[in-house]
């Protein structure tokens, strides 16, 4: 059984800001008529188990924790009104949708993939996303990230060698580096590669010793003024922990009980009338066509 989640938020911001059909439409429904398109190919193309977060009101509890951090402010009008379409769309299509609201959607879907990843019937589970943070989800074997526009999967050696670092770490690294889709800026001085170079040695953050005396003498010849580092970092570290925890994912309970709940069976009664709705009739009778490939 393979399983696939999809950042839902993504990947309506990618067909609205991707082509010009997606803005300034009269309907404004080109974004989630792509995205419910992409959904219906992937099960077109054999997709069983499939799951959809959405950042319902963009901001989380993460802004209260961090007053730069991403939010709605600069979302278009006409974009923002298409998430409530969307989850609508989703549902009546029939597949899991969790709009999120507290939390963001990349929460949602790590917590999907450690609730459904140690059952011993799922062979994998595809996170469908390009975002980086969500490259601490990736689990040896079990979880990937796929950047389906460039046909590319992410495993655990895959973020080593584009990021420098374990998935564990990942939090660490943007802690450092910052993230400047998520609006915080990271340490002074940190780059991508002294961040790797370092984490790659002492795993998190709190393990970096703020004596660079201490350092381990192959992380001092590895990175470009070590003494400055350390020194950035041991004047900043509240600040550090903070950001960690802006960009470790939360998971919880409750979103899917077992990956059964991510089972498709078809359409549900309306899928017909909103796929008419969002400029895409030929959809339904695509999708009724899928749905008879399940009958016994």
């Amino acid at each position: 059984m393979e399983v696939h989640l999809v950042d839902g938020t993504y990947e309506l911001f990618r067909h609205y800001y991707g082509s010009a059909a997606g803005r300034g439409t009269p309907s404004g429904r080109a974004a989630t008529r792509g995205v419910v398109t992409t959904v219906v190919s992937m099960l077109d193309e054999g997709a069983t188990h499939v799951g959809v977060a959405t950042d319902h009101v963009v901001e989380s509890f993460r802004n209260d924790l961090w007053p730069g951090y991403k939010s709605g402010e600069k979302v278009p009008a006409e974009l923002r009104g298409q998430f409530d379409m969307l989850e609508e769309a989703l549902d009546l299509l029939g597949v899991a949708v969790w709009p999120m609201v507290e939390l963001e959607a990349d929460d949602a879907l790590a917590s999907v993939a450690a609730a459904v990843s140690g059952d011993e019937r799922i062979g994998r589970v595809h996170i469908c996303s390009p975002d980086k943070d969500l490259a601490q989800c990736v689990v040896d074997g079990k979880v990937v990230l796929v950047d389906r526009r460039r046909r590319r999967v992410i495993d655990e050696e895959g973020v080593v060698a584009k990021y420098g670092v374990r998935p564990c770490s990942i939090p660490d690294w943007l802690a450092l580096v910052g993230d400047a889709a998520d609006g915080f800026p990271g340490i002074r001085g940190w780059g991508a590669r002294s961040a790797a170079a370092v984490l790659a040695r002492y795993g998190h953050l709190e393990a970096i010793p703020l004596d660079v005396r201490t350092w381990d003498p192959s992380v001092r010849e590895a990175v470009a003024r070590p003494e400055r580092l350390a020194s950035e970092l041991a004047g900043a570290r509240e600040l550090a922990d903070l950001f960690k925890v802006l960009a470790t994912l939360r998971v919880t309970d409750g979103l899917v009980s077992t990956p059964d709940d991510l089972a498709w069976h078809g359409p549900r009664q309306g899928f017909q009338e909103i796929a008419e709705s969002i400029g895409a009739p030929s959809l339904s009778a695509r999708v009724a066509a899928l749905a008879a490939r399940l009958a016994p």
